[in-house]
């Protein structure tokens, strides 16, 4: 799965029990209720830890997402805008985040800004359903890809700092 440091900080997000998706009602209230407990929870491990890197909130109905991340490198803070909708076939089907701003600037990475997670993630994502939620997507899909992706886009000089483009 991954080292140590991020099995520990997964361990810690609690996991989630209703197994429900958008059009199952009164259960998509319940897993929604499962969903905000164990972001609240993952975010508040990240604040403590001092590793506070991202923003979610969602419509109405819980089934479009949106916010920010943003990464520290060399000290600069480089913060892109995250969106992401609930398939109908959740959670089954893991979602797919988009960082609109990075479409077409990595070759991991959908048309529409959809980041590449099919090769590491999805097969977790499977083997964990329902218990795995958004909180494990953004640790263990969005984190890694971020980690990954942004020094190498910077070291290219494809994505700059924006006080370095003023």
């Amino acid at each position: 799965m991954a080292d140590e440091a991020t099995r520990r900080v997964v361990s810690e997000i609690p996991v989630l029990k209703t197994n429900a998706g958008p059009r199952d009602r009164e259960l998509w209230v319940q897993r929604l209720k499962e969903e905000y407990q164990s972001l609240i929870r993952y975010v508040e491990n990240n604040k403590n830890a001092d590793n506070d890197w991202f923003r979610l909130e969602s419509n109405k109905e819980g089934t479009r997402w949106f916010g920010k991340c943003w990464y520290i490198h060399d000290l600069l803070k480089y913060e892109f805008d995250i969106e992401f909708d609930i398939p109908i076939t959740y959670p089954t089907t893991a979602p797919e985040i988009a960082v609109p701003e990075l479409d077409g600037k990595t070759a991991k990475m959908y048309r529409g800004g959809k980041i590449c997670l099919t090769d590491h993630f999805k097969p977790l994502w499977a083997r964990n359903v329902p218990k795995f939620g958004l909180a494990h997507l953004m640790a263990l899909g969005l984190g890694p890809w971020l980690a990954v992706e942004i020094p190498d886009l910077i070291q290219k000089g494809v994505i700059q700092h924006k006080e370095k483009c003023n």
